[in-house]
């Protein structure tokens, strides 16, 4: 017995299109260092007198008459200058004041007391052991005031959710 069905799809190589560098008669090549080679190809038509873009009196070679320092439209988003530098002293001071009471002296307090951001101070100044424990069980207790506020539905969709999350 024959088969009768195709046992798999025919596969077309990619298609390779022709160079047209390589294959242009009227191309000119000139070697102009190591490893350079300028190819100039000239275009397939004369320039027609009418051309808009070859014209001497063509308004595209023209320049425009509009100022581009005039009235601009406003940005979207803000151009943050370039804060100071901290000095060491300055550094050693965050670095104390958060130390000695993190709950007061937080990332974005010291961030504007001292003119910098508060990735910086996070980044020089990072909160060890139990004042992390700490600050972790109060973000914790916030949270867990405001799920206290949700309702039936939010609550069952977000359980669903975890446990869903527990296959993964």
């Amino acid at each position: 017995s024959s088969r009768s069905y195709a046992t798999r799809l025919p596969e077309r190589p990619p298609y390779r299109a022709p160079d047209p560098l390589r294959d242009n008669p009227h191309a000119t090549y000139a070697e102009l260092q190591e490893n350079v080679t300028f190819i100039h190809r000239p275009p397939p038509t004369a320039p027609s007198p009418l051309s808009y873009t070859t014209s001497p009196a063509s308004p595209l070679l023209k320049s425009s008459g509009f100022s581009t320092t005039g009235d601009l439209p406003p940005t979207f988003s803000k151009q943050h200058e370039e804060k100071p530098r901290l000095s060491d002293e300055d550094v050693a001071r965050i670095r104390q004041l958060r130390r000695e009471d993190p709950t007061t002296w937080t990332r974005g307090r010291l961030a504007k007391e001292f003119n910098c951001t508060p990735w910086f101070v996070g980044k020089i100044t990072s909160l060890k052991g139990p004042d992390r424990r700490k600050a972790k069980e109060t973000a914790e207790e916030e949270h867990a005031a405001n799920r206290a506020k949700w309702g039936e539905r939010k609550s069952l969709s977000v359980d669903i959710r975890k446990k869903r999350k527990e296959f993964w």
